[in-house]
């Protein structure tokens, strides 16, 4: 019963180490150009390959990833079974993945707010906004910009 209960504890242990290593999947309105500059920063900071997909229904897509409609972005990111909308920052990202709160699905930055991950612009000041987390209850201010 003991080596039983070591080798599902193992194959747990590994499925999770096997989808941390997954590549990252996100879906953009096809030929939007901010969302490959936001692709590259995670690409970099998370050190995996980002398959971008031109997706000319990424409403459905933002659906079945629990995004809510009234949080929309130009891209929807799939990493480590959570779901980011739009230009949401590397470490409030990076931040959600490492503590798992509980209820929460995903992240998202509505529009695409100036300063924000992938929309920085020389010269110019960055925008405030907000981080918005998600999932089974009332969404909620997770980080503030």
């Amino acid at each position: 019963m003991k080596s039983r209960l070591a080798i599902a504890a193992g194959l747990a242990l590994f499925a999770t180490a096997a989808t941390a290593a997954s590549d990252i999947v996100m879906h953009r309105d096809p030929g939007c150009g901010c969302c490959e500059k936001w692709a590259m920063q995670v690409k970099a900071a998370f050190g995996r390959k980002v398959r971008v997909i031109d997706d000319a229904n990424r409403a459905g897509f933002k659906a079945a990833a629990g995004v809510p409609a009234t949080l929309a972005g130009c891209h929807t990111a799939v990493i480590d079974g959570y779901s980011f909308e739009g230009h949401v920052p590397i470490a409030d990202m990076k931040r959600l993945i490492a503590t798992h709160p509980r209820g929460v699905r995903g992240l998202a930055v509505t529009g695409m707010p100036g300063g924000s991950a992938g929309m920085e612009m020389a010269g110019m000041a960055p925008t405030h906004y907000n981080v918005i987390a998600f999932g089974a209850g009332k969404p909620t201010v997770f980080a503030r910009h």
